[in-house]
């Protein structure tokens, strides 16, 4: 790489890791291996480097902000297949690229799927670091949204099949009489279903409510249906 600054190991002792974001490097030189793993240390995040493709794969998929530095040309599953499987499996992981030599096919590749940088070597580590940070702030957000997705499909897995029907009908605009009318149900019932549903969901008002429906689909099952 191409240091602008004195790495940490001419400041002092790097600092210690802990649970926190992991930036996970893939490369065949072990040299590049060895100098991001030290650069990556002394930005306070978790370094984590392989080899190959197939021995990254076997990591299990972790649960914090996360990022992978990835070279185009490695032994077995090439960096471009890496990403292909990525993108499928570990959709909140952003990639940064490598490589030693500009291919501009691969390049163009690379970002329309979804690559965040394209790094050629030797890069300068300022540059690598400012697009780590990018990344990782991408991942904490996409990581944060499956959260609250799991809770919100919990909650909607709570409700019964009455209390469902209930909520579709009221995201839609109907009112309580229609809603009633729908379901051959009175609407002191209606009243009664739609105040579980608020709990249940944890919705404080109607647009709250409307907007959980938009998320979790429930307008465009309606349609299909």
């Amino acid at each position: 790489m191409n240091s602008t600054h004195a790495p940490c190991h001419e400041l002092g002792t790097p600092p210690p890791l802990g649970i926190g974001p992991i930036v996970f490097v893939v490369d065949d030189d072990v040299s590049v291996r060895e100098s991001l793993e030290l650069l990556i240390r002394c930005e306070r995040w978790q370094p984590e480097t392989f080899s190959s493709a197939q021995e990254f794969l076997a990591r299990p998929r972790p649960l914090v902000p996360n990022c992978l530095v990835l070279d185009f040309s490695l032994p077995g599953l090439t960096g471009l297949e890496l990403q292909k499987r990525i993108a499928v499996e570990r959709t909140e992981m952003p990639i940064i690229f490598i490589t030693g030599h500009g291919d501009v096919p691969m390049t163009v590749q690379a970002m329309k799927a979804g690559a965040v940088e394209l790094l050629t070597k030797p890069f300068n580590d300022d540059v690598l670091l400012t697009a780590i940070r990018s990344a990782l702030e991408r991942s904490r957000v996409a990581l944060s949204l499956k959260a609250e997705m799991r809770v919100l499909r919990d909650r909607y897995a709570s409700l019964s099949q009455r209390e469902r029907q209930v909520m579709a009908l009221v995201v839609s605009g109907l009112l309580n009489k229609q809603v009633g009318g729908e379901l051959g149900i009175s609407e002191v019932t209606v009243k009664a279903h739609r105040g579980k549903v608020m709990q249940k969901m944890m919705a404080h008002s109607l647009a709250d409510l409307v907007k959980m429906a938009g998320r979790l689909g429930l307008a465009r099952r309606a349609a299909a249906a």
